[in-house]
């Protein structure tokens, strides 16, 4: 039946406890609570498309379990390692004000946690409240390592729409019958694209369209008249999704754990990293009939993906004081989702997305820009590093991803690390370019050369300087949409086209007004997206493609944000129980 808005699921096999503390408010006190949670990390057989296979999870559990907060509650999450692999976990969206050593990703931010060790992953949830995730931040793993982060309104605070009768998280994933880390190894051994994933899943089931899966599929059960909110989570490594639910409106009123202003829609756009939250408003009465929600992936590149359609089942529940007619006795009714390929659907959703700006909720868009950069995004190659061997790469080459051409090459001890102690020397360079080093038509004929330049820089920031990025997407091997997603931030979404950027004409149709504020955006495919942001968060902040194979070839690169003046605008020092590289 859904999830209860307020209590933890019943599921959870977490070591959860809480101490009450008290917070006076000018007009009644509210009561934070310190959440402890335990996530063992530990192998578990689990069965998919008739196939049983060895899996890293988060307390046996696949999906991994939900954890539920309060906005100003304080986590700590105690991480502890039992596999082989290397592990660490990234808190997909939450700020992290002053607490970067708590973000999560592996070199950046901290040293992986190794075999047999442990992290307290501590931090406070500040000014936060709706759908945000976590995941494995280290090679491919978050493709089984991964689950929802919810944070509810502080109590007694309303939500900005009408309160939903149940809360339900429906989250997309990606599943490969081979190992996944295996298939990632080979295609950076190889120099080529990776085996695509043999399926699509919700909450981990891939549903009745796959073979052998027609009891592995999930069912939203509801009651008539009621109002569901569904928090919609795309964990799929490396693909975009429509999303849509047979003869039902969805009210889209949330993207990114960012409250929009409410419209309707059939679909759903949501690229890996995202999150949206929407209201089902279900039939007045029993339909007699049951309905399929449905996924599968928008594409814009040139690359093999998985053309595979996920599928669960809306159930509603029969009324009472009536005989129960047999499920499969009712008629099904399937969505129709939009062309693979449908960037006119793409665009205009993403054009509909806008902050509310009002007094409780407002935009705060940095209206004077201190610092412009502007990046390409996109493939390249990297010359074939096996001796006397062809690479499966275009002409024999590897593939690589690019930031203004500069492939991020991951250094062997934590960024965040080396800035803190002042010792950056051998570990990476403050000379990421603000512009592309060679300009070039970015969307038109590509270069003849597709080298790519690797190395280790990055951008350093006086503390809350004000930022304008401008993303450009490139046609070097085909142009494609890259969702971008930026750590330790919110960013405005001012503008957004196709072709070229141009400076001199396209600010001026900026939307500084109510943009859409959130953590992960996509770079539209031949185009470019504008975001604005204020750098007050000190510490060293990943910035990278959120699919994940574009980030294994190298689509990254990391901001420093110096500290500011004052006591309360410095990077707290590194816990005791950092690991170590």
């Amino acid at each position: 039946m859904g999830v209860p808005l307020i209590s933890s699921p019943p599921f959870l096999t977490l070591f959860l406890f809480s101490f009450m503390t008290l917070c006076l408010s000018p007009q009644h006190a509210l009561a934070s609570i310190t959440r402890h949670y335990k996530f063992d990390i530990k192998l578990q057989n689990v069965t998919r498309l008739c196939q049983t296979k060895s899996i890293v999870t988060v307390n046996g559990q696949f999906p991994g379990p939900r954890i539920v907060a309060r906005e100003g509650d304080q986590l700590l999450i105690k991480v502890i390692n039992h596999v082989q692999n290397n592990i660490s976990v990234h808190w997909h969206g939450i700020r992290q004000l002053r607490t970067g050593w708590a973000d999560g990703p592996a070199y950046v931010t901290q040293c992986p946690i190794q075999t047999g060790h442990s992290y307290v992953y501590n931090f406070t949830i500040v000014g936060q409240r709706g759908t945000l995730w976590w995941h494995a931040h280290i090679s491919w793993l978050r493709s089984t390592v991964y689950g929802p982060l919810i944070i509810l309104p502080k109590l007694g605070v309303p939500y900005p729409f009408t309160k939903p009768y149940k809360a339900v998280p429906i989250i997309f994933g990606e599943w490969w019958n081979a190992d996944p880390e295996a298939v990632i190894s080979q295609a950076l051994q190889t120099g080529g694209g990776p085996n695509v994933s043999d399926a699509y899943t919700l909450n981990g089931l891939p549903g009745p369209l796959y073979n052998c899966s027609a009891k592995d599929a999930f069912k939203l059960k509801v009651e008539a008249g009621k109002t569901y909110l569904l928090r919609l989570i795309n964990a799929a490594l490396n693909d975009e999704l429509f999303f849509s639910i047979a003869n039902h409106t969805l009210k889209v009123v949330e993207a990114d754990a960012v409250y929009v202003k409410p419209f309707e829609t059939h679909t759903i756009l949501i690229a890996p990293g995202q999150t949206t939250n929407v209201l089902l408003k279900t039939k007045p009465s029993f339909p007699n009939a049951t309905f399929f929600l449905t996924a599968r992936p928008y594409v814009t590149g040139l690359g093999t993906f998985d053309n595979s359609t996920v599928a669960g089942i809306l159930v509603y529940e029969f009324p009472p004081n009536t005989k129960t007619l047999k499920m499969k006795k009712l008629p099904l009714f399937k969505p129709n989702l939009p062309a693979l390929n449908d960037t006119s659907f793409a665009t205009k959703f993403n054009d509909k997305l806008r902050s509310l700006n009002n007094a409780r909720f407002p935009a705060n868009v940095p209206q004077k820009v201190d610092k412009h950069f502007f990046f390409t995004v996109g493939l390249g190659t990297n010359p074939c590093s096996q001796h006397n061997r062809t690479c499966q790469g275009p002409n024999g080459t590897m593939f690589a991803a690019s930031i203004n051409n500069i492939s991020f090459a991951m250094p062997n001890t934590a960024l965040l690390q080396s800035h803190f102690s002042s010792q950056s020397n051998g570990v990476y360079t403050p000379d990421f370019p603000t512009n592309p080093i060679i300009p070039f038509n970015y969307t038109g004929a590509p270069p003849n050369d597709t080298m790519v330049s690797n190395g280790t820089k990055l951008v350093v920031l006086q503390f809350n300087t004000s930022v304008e990025l401008v993303m450009q997407d490139t046609s070097i091997l085909g142009a494609e949409s890259h969702p971008l997603h930026l750590h330790g931030f919110n960013f405005f979404v001012v503008g957004q086209g196709f072709g070229n950027f141009d400076r001199n004409k396209d600010p001026a149709k900026f939307n500084l007004v109510d943009p859409v504020e959130r953590n992960t955006v996509g770079v539209p495919s031949g185009g470019w997206v504008a975001i604005r942001f204020l750098a007050d968060n000190p510490g060293v902040w990943f910035m990278h493609c959120h699919l994940e194979i574009h980030t294994s070839w190298g689509l990254k690169m990391a901001w420093v944000v110096l500290d500011g003046k004052l006591p309360n605008q410095k990077l707290l020092p590194p816990p005791a129980d950092l690991p170590k590289c």
